[in-house]
């Protein structure tokens, strides 16, 4: 696999890593597990997992190797894209027994990422980290392997972003939230279109005024004329035309 791997990772999966971390016998220091998902042009998507019981003892790793394999089983016939792309372990680093377990899954994936994920919040937020393992050695000495982060990205379906933007508003209160309806969800929509246009204009008016408060960017430049380019020229008739030919009746 080479160095130019990106690998996405979609929010359920780090949901779930939190989950079996927190679920974790008293006397495991570490939980670990398989990484589903799919692997195209050099993208590695993973959008499932689940846990692996195991212990780790000073120079061995026991894991429960059959029940792993019945759940790869039983995903494959509820979901046949997804495919083992590697493993996963709750910490913020790569331990002595991480060698041993990445030996297990390059016999289900040659190429498997190691996925972490730090439940234990050392840092300022619950940091992702992705790894492959590459040989190193010189030809005429002795030969290894070591892990050599990748790019890791999150990324979401239209289902999980919903959400996410859902369970964000539940961040310091105690209570619940409902959904809302479809209705309160377009003018929420609207109302953070207006704020982001607002923030453009802010900055456009201060680079033209001179007054040098945000730094000239041309890559935003470009990426602004693009957008203005690519909206629809047509009149306000037209578009309220348009709006009410597509538009479906939301219930309140």
């Amino acid at each position: 696999m080479a160095f130019n791997v990106v690998v996405k990772v979609h929010p359920v999966v780090l949901f779930q890593i939190v989950d079996s971390y927190e679920r974790r016998n008293a006397d495991s220091l570490r939980v670990i597990g398989t990484l589903l998902g799919t692997v195209e042009k050099g993208v590695v998507e993973v959008s499932n997992c689940f846990c692996v019981p195991h212990r780790e003892h000073d120079n061995e790793v026991e894991a429960e190797l059959v029940y792993a394999a019945e759940l790869r089983d039983l995903n494959a016939r509820v979901n046949t894209q997804e495919t083992v792309v590697g493993w996963w372990a709750t910490g913020n680093e790569v331990t002595r027994h991480s060698s041993l377990i990445h030996d297990y899954y390059t016999i289900e994936c040659p190429n498997a990422i190691h996925l972490t994920l730090d439940t234990t919040l050392q840092g300022t937020s619950m940091g992702i980290k992705a790894y492959i393992r590459v040989p190193i050695g010189t030809p005429s000495g002795n030969n290894g392997s070591m892990f050599t982060t990748v790019p890791v990205e999150i990324t979401c379906y239209e289902p999980e972003r919903v959400g996410l933007q859902l369970s964000s508003k539940t961040i310091g209160i105690k209570k619940s939230v409902e959904p809302v309806h479809e209705l309160a969800q377009v003018s929420e929509a609207t109302g953070n279109v207006l704020s982001m246009l607002d923030t453009v204009l802010d900055y456009v008016n201060e680079i033209l005024a001179g007054r040098n408060i945000s730094p000239q960017d041309n890559a935003v430049g470009r990426a602004l004329l693009d957008m203005v380019n690519s909206v629809p020229k047509m009149t306000p008739e037209e578009f309220e035309n348009m709006l009410n030919s597509n538009i479906k009746v939301l219930p309140l």
